[in-house]
């Protein structure tokens, strides 16, 4: 194992936006090593070549790619189960919406807390909003509290790895904003839980993100379906 080095951060990069902003931050102070992990989501394929793509942006030897396709046959998510569709998004849906995929987060920060505890890191970076949750339980501040805490009790003593959600508390137009500002490649990324060539408009993650740029008064450089009538 190498030294530990708190100016290595390993960052999570689904390949969407947030996690793409959340890279940005990390590069302004640490050596970035990235991580992909594919869950058996609907739009895994596109979602990996995004990773690729940010990866290659910032020119990047340290990336980690992992498959935990147990997620999928777990099910109860529109994200995986293949006979649950996904559907428009409803601003009025009550509780913790069908997008959410069981423990999925507990699941990607073990990984990176292993890959990161092998490499010698220091920090872990999320791209994760209370705002884009959804009320899903494994995206708020009171989570990643609770990995912090999870982190110095499972690792070895000697290990100081923190977990960091920079963008916790923004929306998703200051996402945008500190993205645009950093030079985040914003135009690389994806956030569609339903197509992989044209994004569908109408999910939950397409229209927040048309949201956030809609409040910015700046078009999205993705390719939509239909951009018409696809924000309120």
């Amino acid at each position: 194992m190498e030294n530990q080095n708190k100016s290595l951060a390993v960052v999570a990069v689904s390949g969407g936006l947030d996690s793409a902003v959340a890279t940005a931050i990390a590069a302004e102070k640490h050596e970035l090593a990235l991580m992909h992990i594919s869950y058996g989501n609907k739009t895994q394929k596109r979602e990996l070549e995004a990773f690729h793509a940010i990866a290659d942006f910032y020119n990047l030897d340290k990336r980690f790619v992992a498959d935990i396709d147990h997620l999928r046959k777990i099910g109860n998510s529109s994200l995986t189960d293949r006979n649950i569709p996904v559907e428009d998004y409803d601003p009025n849906i009550q509780g913790i919406p069908p997008t959410y995929v069981p423990f999925r987060n507990a699941n990607i920060l073990s990984i990176a807390v292993s890959w990161g505890e092998a490499i010698g890191a220091g920090l872990i970076y999320v791209g994760m909003m209370e705002e884009d949750s959804a009320g899903y339980p494994d995206c708020t501040e009171d989570f990643i509290n609770a990995f912090n805490n999870m982190i110095k009790v499972g690792t070895r003593p000697e290990t100081n790895i923190e977990l960091i959600a920079p963008l916790i508390h923004m929306t998703k137009g200051e996402v945008i904003k500190n993205g645009l500002e950093l030079g985040a490649p914003l135009e690389l990324t994806w956030s569609c839980y339903r197509n992989e060539e044209k994004a569908c408009g109408k999910c939950e993650s397409c229209v927040l993100r048309l949201r956030g740029y809609k409040e910015l008064g700046i078009e999205d450089p993705i390719k939509y379906v239909e951009m018409e009538g696809k924000v309120s």
